[in-house]
């Protein structure tokens, strides 16, 4: 249902209260998010221990089946130039839709934001230590993930971008793909743990930030229309299930292991197993806060004009 068409009193301007209860939500995400790409950067790219582990991760991936790795390698491979250009033209097209330049230039600066950050801490800020022993090719510095903070950040900006109604439908249909590329990165090899976490904490800053400055322009209002438990069922459910999964297996498997230096195959590969669940959670998780971000709230957009007086109605309000 469309802005115009909804009962005025579904929704109410923000008070006092409320407007500082909102503002505390989104900078708590942007100090949650800080932390999340500090520590993961801190924890496994600048330890030797960190290092180790997530190059026994990659050692565990070699061990992938031919056809799962071409599966992966296709569904990453559809994030393109070409295919990010589209997905941000629609997005502006959408927030110009909602007659909005300011939500169309927030939705937008959340992916472009977001990915110009990731690549200019993997390609200028931020290095890597060689601080253990390893081939070349697992030497290479990919933190953080250009692709999760792409999946991340269009699911993001479409959540923005969606009025209360519609976002259940926005999770339904983004949040399982924006997801998967994270396990993708992992499977085939072009990341590691640390930079999927580290690009999931990057979409928390940009996203948040995005949501803060909307609010300031006095565009976020609250919905006080009855929820959907369509949504909750549907959609949020089965996040919060994957993400007790996810976190459950690949912390046990972890924790089974023993040694997870150990130079083993079977080590390695349980590593691999571990860490692709944990980049699973984390881009979960990163889902969830989001949706939770804007619970109960909405952009709001100006009404379209009025539809033209007809000759009759004209007359008729010129002799009334």
């Amino acid at each position: 249902m469309d802005d115009h068409t909804e009962s005025s009193t579904d929704h109410a301007v923000l008070d006092e209260s409320a407007s500082r209860a909102v503002v505390r939500r989104w900078w708590l995400l942007v100090g949650v998010g800080t932390v999340v790409l500090v520590a993961s950067y801190v924890g496994l790219v600048l330890t030797p221990a960190g290092q180790a582990v997530e190059n026994a991760a990659l050692r565990g991936a070699d061990q992938v089946g031919a056809q799962e790795r071409v599966e992966s390698d296709d569904a990453l491979a559809g994030i393109t130039v070409f295919s990010l250009a589209v997905a941000c033209a629609l997005i502006a097209l959408v927030g110009l839709l909602r007659r909005s330049v300011a939500l169309a230039a927030a939705a937008l600066g959340t992916v472009v934001v977001g990915l110009l950050v990731a690549e200019a801490l993997k390609r200028v800020v931020l290095p890597r230590p060689a601080l253990v022993e390893a081939t070349p090719g697992y030497t290479g510095n990919s933190f953080p993930s250009g692709h999760t903070a792409i999946a991340l950040g269009v699911l993001a900006a479409a959540l923005l971008l969606a009025t209360w109604r519609s976002r259940g439908v926005v999770m339904f249909f983004l949040a399982s793909w924006a997801v998967a590329i994270a396990g993708y990165t992992i499977t085939s090899k072009w990341h590691r743990l640390s930079d999927t976490l580290g690009s999931a904490g990057i979409t928390l800053v940009v996203a948040s930030l995005a949501a803060l400055w909307l609010h300031r322009r006095g565009m976020v209002r609250r919905v006080t229309a009855g929820g959907h438990r369509a949504r909750l069922v549907l959609v949020v459910a089965p996040l919060v299930l994957s993400l007790l999964a996810t976190v459950g297996l690949g912390g046990a498997l972890l924790v089974l292991t023993g040694d997870l230096l150990d130079r083993d195959p079977v080590t390695d590969d349980n590593v691999f197993l571990a860490f692709q669940l944990l980049a699973v959670a984390g881009s979960t998780a990163t889902a969830l806060a989001l949706w939770w971000s804007w619970h109960r709230l909405e952009v709001v957009t100006p009404a379209p004009p009025p539809p033209p007086a007809t000759a009759a109605e004209a007359t008729q309000d010129a002799t009334a």
